[in-house]
């Protein structure tokens, strides 16, 4: 899978441990940035990887900021993208089982690397479980365009 990786100013050292461990699971990683810890504001980072997402150029993508709240927030501007800061094992999974969510967020201030890892492999490995969650994946996407029918 292909997947964009981007953080703020604050996130800088916890995206370059994810990046590793993402290409540890076999994945291709694009790396958005930021390079450093030079303080740069997150909706400027988020629109890159939402956008690539959005676009289909990357299956998916991870941002890291403070909380992840800010992040989320951006990211979720962009058509077809669902982003969503996540806490902990049961957060990361049912995001993707029941929600599809192509857009993790996580807080550089308030997990641990471990919790971190474990959250990032869980989040990769689970599939989208359809049925009637598919449906209810449709309807927040004819949100974003309800001339489309929604």
């Amino acid at each position: 899978m292909r997947i964009a990786i981007g953080s703020d100013h604050r996130g800088y050292a916890i995206k370059q441990k994810v990046i590793e461990l993402v290409k540890h699971l076999g994945h291709d990683v694009v790396d958005v940035g930021t390079g450093g810890t030079e303080s740069v504001d997150y909706p400027d980072v988020a629109s890159i990887v939402a956008g690539q997402v959005s676009r289909g150029e990357v299956e998916r993508g991870i941002l890291i900021c403070g909380t992840g709240i800010g992040m989320s927030i951006a990211a979720n501007k962009f058509p077809g993208v669902r982003a969503a800061p996540c806490h902990d094992d049961l957060s990361a999974e049912m995001s993707r089982r029941h929600n599809n969510l192509n857009v993790l967020c996580l807080s550089a201030d308030m997990l641990g690397e471990k919790l971190i890892d474990r959250m990032v492999d869980i989040w990769l490995r689970t599939e989208f479980e359809g049925g009637r969650h598919a449906r209810r994946v449709e309807k927040i996407l004819k949100l974003e365009n309800p001339q489309a029918g929604g």
